[in-house]
């Protein structure tokens, strides 16, 4: 456990609702939850399928918008950016895992963690050094310029987290990162994102149904209910 993480608040999250309505019937999915991550954390969010652990980490990122109540993201209230605004906010500040790499295939790995980069703006030339520098983080030296196809499922997602932290992240969020993934393979996924976290002080947001991860991380928020039954402060 990182146990100096509790100096700056990353994230700030006050009486944040989200909740469904169709024609007929209305779904609260989560109520009122309040809750404060720091910087260089490593946060899991757990609980039952359909709980909104998943929709929670979307209106994190700014991918999904809350019914009502206030995210603090990095100083930013991200409530109040336009779209386009979202869009660099989290280019710049935020880095997305996901249970399937969603790799390009026509591009080579290096390619791969470049188009963020590329996304923002940056030279192809600088692109690709700032890919190589991070590949080279996660492990990946020697796999560079291989085809996606040609790279092994542990690998693959490797790739992904190098490409969700070429940008220099504040914040990471990981829906299921290993949930495709053996056993062996998850084992070293996870090893990497303790490193990463050690070495970049990067904060991680897991969702996952891994108990064996959620002893071994620095708190645990858990839904239930629409609520949070666990103490996080």
């Amino acid at each position: 456990m990182n146990n100096n993480y509790k100096k700056e608040i990353i994230i700030n999250v006050s009486g944040l609702t989200k909740t469904y309505t169709e024609k007929s019937y209305c779904i609260e999915i989560f109520k009122n939850l309040n809750f404060k991550i720091f910087k260089g954390e490593i946060l899991s969010i757990v609980g039952p399928s359909g709980s909104g652990k998943s929709t929670l980490l979307h209106i994190l990122g700014g991918l999904d918008t809350q019914t009502s109540g206030k995210i603090e993201i990095c100083g930013m209230h991200i409530n109040n950016l336009s779209e386009k605004g979202k869009s660099t906010f989290r280019n710049n500040n935020i880095g997305f895992i996901y249970q399937f790499h969603h790799l390009l295939p026509e591009f080579n790995a290096v390619e791969n963690v470049a188009i963020p980069l590329l996304i923002s703006g940056l030279n192809m030339k600088e692109a690709i050094y700032r890919s190589d520098t991070i590949l080279n983080i996660v492990g990946l030296q020697d796999r560079l310029y291989h085809n996606i196809s040609d790279l092994s499922g542990g690998e693959r997602q490797r790739i992904a987290i190098a490409r969700a932290l070429v940008t220099n992240p504040k914040c990471v969020l990981a829906d299921e990162p290993t949930g495709n993934l053996d056993r062996d393979n998850t084992i070293k996924i996870y090893d990497l994102i303790f490193a990463l976290r050690k070495r970049l002080n990067i904060t991680f947001i897991i969702v996952t149904h891994d108990h064996n991860l959620t002893k071994h991380v620095d708190r645990v928020l858990m839904l239930q209910e629409g609520i949070i039954n666990s103490k996080l402060e």
